[in-house]
């Protein structure tokens, strides 16, 4: 009988995994990459490694929104100083600020440790169909 194994950072072996995300919900999307980002779709699953796949989401701005989101949902800033909060509609960052959208959401379901910040920088963003990483990607994904 084999012992649970625990993965060591230098046995990883990560994959490119291509999500379209037009006509798909966008919560959907978001937690499909974040699993891959984490590595728990892997039976080789360790928490305390990142192991976890390279994930590149395309047509980022056609995803779907339910309800009234993109009018009533806002993302807020804030320097520090006295007045400085700022707000952004859910429409407005979708257009404008496509990426930066999809990060913050992303960023929210990984854990609060400094592994996430390795993790981010695995998830590629694009809010059209092209990107430049189609000679990473396997067939069938």
């Amino acid at each position: 009988m084999k012992l649970t194994s625990v993965l060591k950072p230098s046995e990883v072996q990560r994959d490119w995994i291509l999500i379209d995300a037009k006509g798909q919900t966008f919560g959907r999307i978001l937690t499909q990459a974040a699993t891959y980002l984490r590595g728990k779709h892997k039976p080789s699953f360790t928490p305390n490694v990142d192991c976890g796949d390279y994930v590149v989401i395309i047509n980022a701005k056609d995803a779907k929104f339910s309800g009234t989101k993109l009018d009533d949902k806002e993302y807020f800033t804030h320097s520090g100083y006295f007045g400085s909060t700022k707000s952004k509609k859910l429409g407005d960052m979708l257009e404008n600020h496509t990426e930066k959208l999809y990060r913050l959401a992303v960023r929210g379901m990984l854990p609060k440790t400094t592994l996430a910040k390795s993790m981010l920088k695995k998830l590629k963003i694009y809010a059209g169909s092209e990107h430049p990483h189609t000679a990473q990607l396997k067939e069938g994904n």
